[in-house]
């Protein structure tokens, strides 16, 4: 298996929803709602990408100031390639560009816990979120 990792290639929508869908993590993304998705594979402003040929693989898409927090949105991995190092790989560079006080972080999936966990993350009981379709409260 020779995957070539890059920095902020181009990629398509369509790329990306495939992978997600072959993740599972299209479960929990809103992959039939084209104009979403199209706005968050634009919009990122860091994308890692693992590629056999010129199949995408692997995503670690990402929004970021480069200098105090980077939030890694999706990680994505090909099931047929999960539990190679992809994952840990698209991490490992998505940090190495990353300023030195840069603190990389993410909402896990439930079933992910475990493995974030054994690269080093620690778990923060402190995250919240904010649906849209619930005003903020003053």
């Amino acid at each position: 298996m020779n995957v070539v990792y890059k920095i902020n290639a181009p990629i398509s929508v369509d790329q990306f929803i495939e992978l997600l869908n072959e993740s599972t993590l299209g479960e929990r993304r809103p992959v039939d709602d084209l104009a979403c998705m199209t706005g968050m594979v634009m919009n990122a402003n860091l994308m890692v990408t693992a590629w056999i040929g010129n199949q995408l693989i692997g995503v670690a898409r990402s929004m970021t100031d480069f200098h105090y927090a980077c939030y890694l949105s999706d990680l994505a991995v090909h099931r047929v390639h999960q539990g190679k190092g992809v994952g840990k790989k698209l991490q490992s560079l998505t940090q190495a560009q990353l300023g030195p006080r840069c603190k990389l972080i993410l909402v896990a999936a439930p079933a992910a816990n475990g493995y974030y966990k054994h690269l080093g993350f620690a778990n923060n009981p402190r995250c919240w979120v904010l649906e849209r379709d619930h005003e903020i409260r003053g």
